[in-house]
């Protein structure tokens, strides 16, 4: 059965990371995505918490029941400038650490590095899991990567390959579906994408997305024309054009037992209700843990 987590990303303004757990059980879940807020573990930065706030973080979760099921850290570890790398692969050893101490066992990542130097990237990517390898193996942790806008790789099937080629169990793919029209350039089936990925697709993001792509790219009006920018959006399901029947269909026949994250942005006034849907949605569709 699926695990249905709550990315409480809207809430990071106003509220704790202990705060965000008896939000989570006011909503009605019983995980959470912890995605990058300054205090905890904040964009390329080294990790800000310490063992009070582990401490408060661990109370709440066992006065609410939520757990932290993941933590969705971004460093570039893939950084082709190697003082940089090597500051990112420290971030990553604390933040592993932080992990353990709060029995959180999936982290859920991006490869990050420069989109204009993908091969040097693409080397810096692979030092980096070489060295945190045994870090990951000592604390018992499985982890997945998506391709994001920007990163050096965007596009799903390269992703793939990538991960395989690091050929670890706990190494996987996730597939983010409001990135879909970047990963296949507003060209693929959502199912296709996924479909590749096969035994590696061991995690979800779950928002809507318009497709940039489409109406010779004028959806989005970025200046000057041509910037070297990437636009999309985290919305409610039925707020963009993914084929949510068909994508859930998929799912099913499949089988998918993985986990799904809820990671609607950008609309706090709605948050609640919008979280709320959401997870009704998924339940509907899947059950859930």
């Amino acid at each position: 059965m699926v695990k249905i987590l709550l990315d409480p990303s809207m809430y990071h303004p106003q509220l704790s990371v202990a705060e965000e757990l008896h939000k989570a059980r006011e909503l009605g879940y019983d995980y959470l995505e912890l995605s990058p807020r300054a205090d905890v573990h904040e964009w390329h930065h080294h990790p800000k918490v310490d063992r009070h706030m582990i401490a408060e973080i661990r109370r709440a979760m066992k006065d609410t029941g939520v757990r932290i099921w993941s933590l969705n850290p971004v460093f570039d570890w893939a950084c082709p400038d190697e003082q940089e790398r090597q500051a990112q692969v420290r971030n990553w050893r604390r933040l592993l650490e932080i992990a353990d101490a709060l029995e959180v066992p999936l982290i859920a990542t991006e490869f990050s590095g420069d989109p204009q130097r993908p091969r040097q990237s693409e080397h810096q990517f692979y030092r980096s899991i070489e060295e945190l390898i045994p870090t990951f193996e000592t604390y018992g942790l499985e982890c997945t990567i998506e391709a994001h806008p920007y990163d050096f790789v965007e596009e799903n099937d390269r992703a793939v390959q990538i991960i395989r080629g690091v050929d670890r169990d706990w190494l996987n793919y996730e597939f983010c579906f409001p990135h879909a029209f970047h990963l296949g350039q507003g060209a693929r089936d959502v199912r296709e994408m996924m479909d590749y990925a096969g035994d590696r697709l061991r995690h979800l993001h779950i928002a809507d997305v318009f497709d940039h792509t489409a109406n010779v790219g004028n959806r989005y009006i970025v200046n000057p024309p041509g910037v070297d920018a990437r636009v999309h959006q985290h919305n409610e399901i039925g707020h963009g054009e993914i084929d949510w029947d068909a994508a859930f269909t998929w799912l099913r026949e499949r089988e998918y037992d993985g986990t799904m994250s809820v990671c609607v942005f950008g609309w706090e006034e709605q948050a609640d209700a919008i979280n709320v849907r959401m997870r009704e949605r998924l339940e509907q569709e899947f059950g859930g843990a």
